[in-house]
């Protein structure tokens, strides 16, 4: 578990003006990875690190020599087209790289003349997904949101039993997972009216985000090997926000008796920074399971966990029409949330994940699930918030969605803010939804 040392240190600043900024998501506090090149060249990929409005260009913190060690090692693999083989070394190289960079990026460095040959503008590059995602894997670890959509498609009985005993999840499809500005069409499947009598094929009525945080594998396990819950966090690299958007007319069809299909391989979206887990430290909370529930089984269980094994990541959700952007109107925020209220623990998901000797590679992701919090205003989906489309949202312009439409831009942002440390955000994943071919 990573614990708070002198890189959280909220005196900390930089020789880049911008990171300074209290507002700014990239202080020298965070410094998240990601996979970039300039805009419309012909460049290489190559790892980046954010600070302030600009990017350190790993690739030539490498060329310049100025790290050893571990440190040395570590930004050389980061330099290379994905950050698997990085994400693969483990904590004690990823820590080594940010405690270096941390150094080298702090007002009076030594090395501020060489390294500002690294930076970058962040209006001057693309990303491309920070690593190869081999695997995947979709959570359902929010109690509120389970609950909401149960209630919806099984009004009897809206939390089936095995709920608070499993963390429960899915294999997603890895392919069709885009970085941040990703445009799809609209999906296409089989629905069925509760009128009518045979199901019929065609574009999605009942488009749907889903607000969720996802989680990035580093070093990976042997095929057989258990991580054990005490052990499950040295293999957790970072997070980002995460989009998992939904047909839910789809779905509604679909879905007995094994689960969504078609209603979620269309498109999935990621935010193109990592925030380390390492970053993270001082925004861990407790852990609590409601005395009433049953309690986690032993292999679920650790103190550590309960006393540190949440985190409060706060998110947003905005949205943005077609016809906005034309009338100049801002996006519109319709939801806010936090993983806090998380039923089960990153460090449950991937114990449970592994328990049965399933293997891991570097780069391989997890999704939280949807991050609905205690109150309806906290919804992390349309379905929620329009009480399955029975009621609209309005946005700022005086338009109305119970789902999205053709032309919509929806936004999510995440970050954390804690008394005594610096805040520190995680950019944003934005996508646009295109009309079905």
């Amino acid at each position: 578990m990573s614990l708070i040392n002198e890189t959280h240190d909220i005196n900390l600043t930089s020789w880049v003006a911008s990171a300074n900024d209290a507002q700014c998501d990239f202080p020298i506090q965070n410094l998240p990875f990601a996979e970039v090149r300039r805009k419309n060249s012909n460049e290489a990929f190559r790892g980046a690190v954010a600070i302030g409005d600009q990017v350190i260009d790993l690739a030539k913190v490498n060329e310049l020599g100025i790290f050893s060690g571990d440190a040395q090692t570590a930004v050389a693999s980061a330099s290379n087209p994905t950050l698997n083989e990085f994400m693969g070394l483990g904590e004690q190289y990823w820590s080594a790289l940010r405690l270096a960079l941390s150094k080298a990026l702090r007002e009076g460095s030594a090395h501020q003349d060489q390294l500002a040959q690294a930076l970058i503008s962040q209006t001057e590059i693309e990303f491309a997904l920070p690593c190869r995602i081999g695997d995947y894997t979709d959570f359902y670890t929010s109690i509120y949101h389970a609950t909401a959509v149960g209630s919806l498609f099984r009004p009897d009985n809206p939390l089936l039993p095995n709920y608070k005993w499993v963390p429960i999840g899915y294999h997603g499809r890895s392919s069709s997972i885009g970085v941040s500005g990703q445009q799809f069409h609209r999906p296409k499947g089989q629905t069925k009216a509760p009128d009518a009598e045979v199901p019929s094929f065609g574009p999605c009525k009942r488009l749907d985000y889903e607000l969720e945080l996802g989680i990035y594998l580093g070093k990976g396990n042997e095929l057989g090997d258990a991580i054990a819950i005490e052990n499950a966090e040295k293999h957790v690299f970072g997070f980002c926000v995460f989009n998992d958007w939904s047909a839910r007319d789809l779905q509604a069809w679909e879905y007995q008796p094994l689960g969504p299909f078609l209603a979620k391989n269309f498109a999935s979206t990621v935010s193109p920074w990592i925030v380390t887990t390492e970053a993270l430290a001082p925004y861990r909370t407790s852990w609590t399971r409601d005395e009433s529930d049953p309690q986690p089984l032993e292999y679920l269980e650790s103190t550590a966990n309960r006393d540190q094994g949440a985190f409060d990541i706060q998110m947003d959700v905005k949205i943005q029409t077609q016809k906005m952007r034309d009338e100049g109107y801002n996006p519109t925020q319709v939801s806010k949330s936090s993983f806090k209220h998380s039923y089960w623990t990153v460090a449950q998901m991937v114990t449970h994940h592994t328990v049965n000797g399933c293997n891991f590679m570097p780069g391989d992701m997890l999704g939280s699930g949807t991050q609905s919090g205690p109150t309806h205003e906290e919804a992390g989906s349309l379905l929620e918030l329009s009480r399955g489309g029975k009621e609209k949202i309005t946005l700022s312009n005086g338009e109305q969605r119970s789902f999205l439409e053709d032309g919509d831009n929806v936004i999510m942002r995440g970050w954390c803010e804690k008394e005594g440390f610096a805040r520190i955000g995680f950019g944003s994943v934005e996508s646009t939804i295109l009309p079905a071919k």
